[in-house]
């Protein structure tokens, strides 16, 4: 796994950046370096944590699928090592059950791709919630309430697709299928 930094300016606060893809990685610490930042990369939770250990950041943005982990973990670990990083979680995947745990685990922010670093930036600022906020006048559709079931099956069971498939009464092909796809944007 290849880590880079972008700027050695113990000025600026760190900021850690865990995601696989090396392009997104690369294209957002240069965005995240405009904005202020000393930006280090990692693309997996070994060499991610390794650099938090010598240099902990102030600020990380996380993916929440790393290849075969979880960046759940990764939150999880950085909120151990230092209780007041502030942590946006990224994701393709967004789901409710994903987006509660983060939370829980202490991540401040949990964000959908697409993404910009505007979007990261606003994240990184809000440290509370509004109770302003709209609640939707439309439910969920039935194609997302199924995609979110089963993506809390399967996060109850460790991402184990064979014993979720049981659960669900479900040919372990058809939800490897489910699985592939894409959440319904709502």
């Amino acid at each position: 796994m290849i880590e880079s930094s972008f700027t050695e300016n113990n000025e600026y606060p760190n900021l850690l950046i865990v995601d696989d893809d090396e392009v997104f990685c690369d294209v957002l610490a240069k965005a995240m370096t405009k904005r202020g930042f000393n930006v280090t990369c990692a693309h997996a939770i070994d060499s991610a944590l390794a650099l938090a250990e010598t240099a902990m950041p102030e600020y990380a943005i996380v993916d929440l699928k790393l290849a075969n982990e979880s960046g759940l973990v990764m939150v999880e670990k950085l909120k151990q090592l230092d209780p007041g990083t502030r942590i946006v979680m990224l994701t393709g995947y967004a789901s409710i059950a994903t987006a509660v745990e983060a939370i829980k685990l202490g991540a401040t922010h949990y964000l959908a791709k697409p993404v910009d670093a505007d979007e990261i930036m606003t994240a990184f600022e809000r440290t509370v919630g509004e109770s302003s906020t709209p609640i939707s006048a439309n439910p969920l559709s039935v194609g997302r309430l199924e995609w979110e079931y089963i993506h809390r099956i399967l996060a109850e069971n460790d991402n184990n697709i064979s014993v979720t498939a049981r659960i669900l009464n479900m040919h372990r092909r058809t939800l490897q299928r489910k699985l592939a796809k894409k959440p319904l944007r709502e």
